[in-house]
């Protein structure tokens, strides 16, 4: 392969993309991140994942990076771990949109994310039980799971009663939608984060796997899917790397960067 000039920026999604189908960070990745920063450029994880859930991803690439957490909600450190900048769903907000979607979609259960914690109701799965009420304060993202209603059919549907409420996206392949405050995706956050660093958009390559990633891959100069990425998104990128599980990421930085 012919070695391509590296960009400024580099922005990848975690789950599908960057991180292997176990969730781990393989070796040869965590080694093309360390060249993305040790070069001077910028490296960028771009995830659905709220920040409780970066903290082995941090330690695996031994805190190199900045985390735009939530579909755009939050910018995390991974130097120091803490919340920089937040653009959170208001209470009247979220209120509203988990009634309209109630009184429409029958069966669904809610999921909020905080800033720092989370919520969920009785019925919406979980691994550990959040203590907070559901719609008490703000949020970074709002989620809304169905039993039977696969994830392309219920992202129309709350799209349709809350779009103009909320940014609604999927990024899995369950009956899960992902809402975060109007107009906030992953493209906003790291169009404002390149501006803070007067990075421009033909500088940056983008990485992804889902329908939450097509924000952020229109918005690059340069955009990659995962071979095993959701089919809209393969139709939109403007080139196709290996798997996750094969490292597809890591052998496009490699080209950037040797």
């Amino acid at each position: 392969m012919q070695s391509l000039p590296p960009p400024r920026l580099v922005a990848t999604d975690l789950d599908g993309t960057a991180l292997r189908t176990d969730g781990t960070v393989s070796p040869r990745t965590a080694a093309a991140f360390a060249q993305v920063e040790e070069s001077g450029s910028m490296l960028v994880f771009v995830t659905g994942r709220p920040p409780r859930w970066m903290g082995g991803v941090a330690g695996a690439v031994r805190h190199r990076g900045l985390a735009i957490c939530a579909n755009g909600a939050l910018v995390y450190d991974l130097h120091s771990e803490q919340i920089v900048e937040s653009h959170l769903i208001t209470v009247e907000v979220l209120e509203e949109v988990v009634a309209q979607l109630r009184a429409n979609v029958p069966d669904l259960a809610f999921s909020v994310e905080y800033e720092a914690g989370f919520a969920h109701e009785s019925d919406f799965p979980a691994a550990v039980s959040g203590g907070d009420s559901l719609t008490g304060r703000p949020c970074a993202k709002l989620l809304a799971r169905h039993p039977a209603m696969g994830p392309d059919e219920l992202l129309a549907m709350a799209h349709g009663l809350v779009g103009h409420l909320v940014t609604p996206t999927h990024s899995s392949g369950r009956g899960l939608v992902e809402m975060s405050a109007q107009g906030v995706t992953k493209a906003t956050a790291l169009a404002a984060l390149a501006a803070e660093h007067a990075i421009e958009q033909a500088q940056s390559v983008a990485f992804g796997d889902m329908p939450n990633d097509l924000p952020m891959l229109s918005w690059a100069g340069t955009s990659y899917a995962v071979a095993n990425a959701h089919p809209d998104v393969l139709a939109a990128v403007d080139h196709v790397t290996a798997t996750n599980d094969d490292d597809g990421v890591a052998r496009v930085i490699e080209e950037f960067y040797r």
